[in-house]
C-alpha cells in the first residue's frame, strides 16, 4: 500500500496562486504514474495533471499555461504549482498514485490509479 498526504490548498483571490504537494509513502518504490484530479461540488473527480517516474507530464486543457507539476524522485513527493487561479478551479484536489511498467506511458484517467490522498480543498474568490 502507498500512503498519500497533500498538503498547501487555501482560500485565494482570483489571479493568485497556490502550490500543493504530495508526499508519497510506503511502498512508493519503482515505476509510476503520481496524478491531480479535482472534484467540485455536484460533478465528477476529473483529470488535472500527472507525472511519469521519468519526468513526462500531461495536462488537461482548462491548465494548461496556468499549471505546473513537477516530481522529487529522491523525496517521493509530487509539487503543484497552481497560476493565474480562476472561480472555477475550486475544488477538492486529490493526489493519486499508482505503479506502472517502466513505460512512457502518462495515466490520465481515474480509474488508471489505486492509491488517493484524502484531498485538499482550493477555493477561488471572484
Amino acid at each position: 500500500q502507498v500512503q498519500l498526504v497533500e498538503s498547501g490548498g487555501g482560500l485565494v483571490q482570483a489571479g493568485g496562486s497556490l502550490t500543493l504537494s504530495c508526499a508519497a509513502s510506503g511502498r512508493a518504490f519503482g515505476a509510476y504514474n503520481m496524478g491531480w484530479f479535482r472534484q467540485a461540488p455536484g460533478k465528477e473527480r476529473e483529470f488535472v495533471t500527472s507525472i511519469s517516474w521519468n519526468g513526462a507530464t500531461r495536462y488537461a486543457d482548462s491548465v494548461k499555461g496556468r499549471f505546473t507539476t513537477s516530481g522529487d524522485n529522491a523525496r517521493n513527493t509530487v509539487t503543484l504549482q497552481m497560476n493565474n487561479l480562476k472561480p472555477e478551479d475550486t475544488a477538492v484536489y486529490y493526489c493519486a498514485w499508482t505503479r506502472t511498467p517502466f513505460d512512457a506511458k502518462v495515466r490520465i484517467n481515474v480509474d488508471e490509479y489505486d492509491n488517493w490522498g484524502q484531498g485538499t480543498q482550493v477555493t477561488v474568490s471572484s
